[in-house]
């Protein structure tokens, strides 16, 4: 997920939660947590296993055991703007933005091969 305007602070407290969490586990972490963040993780992650359906046609999500192998969050760009102050004086303000990266992986490696 690239641009996402939620600061990288608060999405590392998300991705905290979930990280090497079975997937169907980290959906429910996600779906029932407060931050706004966990909604923009969780259609990260629905994407995520998409395109893991996308690329394993003959594996089924269940049997495969998909667990969040590497989620990571960079800083990404930052939009400055100015917020007028008293005395005639303006503070600078950073609205901040993150990318998000997700790698899934699956723990059994034979069914994948298989469906090949």
């Amino acid at each position: 997920m690239r641009n996402c305007p939620t600061s990288p602070r608060k999405m590392r407290l998300v991705t905290g939660l979930i990280s090497g969490k079975e997937v169907n586990k980290a959906l429910d972490i996600l779906r029932f947590s407060k931050q706004d963040a966990s909604r923009r993780l969780e259609k990260l992650l629905l994407s995520a296993i998409a395109n893991w359906q996308a690329k394993n046609e003959g594996a089924r999500v269940e049997e495969s055991s998909l667990y969040i192998k590497n989620i990571h969050v960079d800083g990404g760009r930052t939009l400055k703007r100015l917020q007028t102050a008293p005395q005639g004086r303006a503070y600078r303000l950073r609205k901040r933005s993150n990318h998000v990266t997700l790698v899934l992986d699956s723990m059994n490696k034979e069914t994948e091969k298989t469906s090949e």
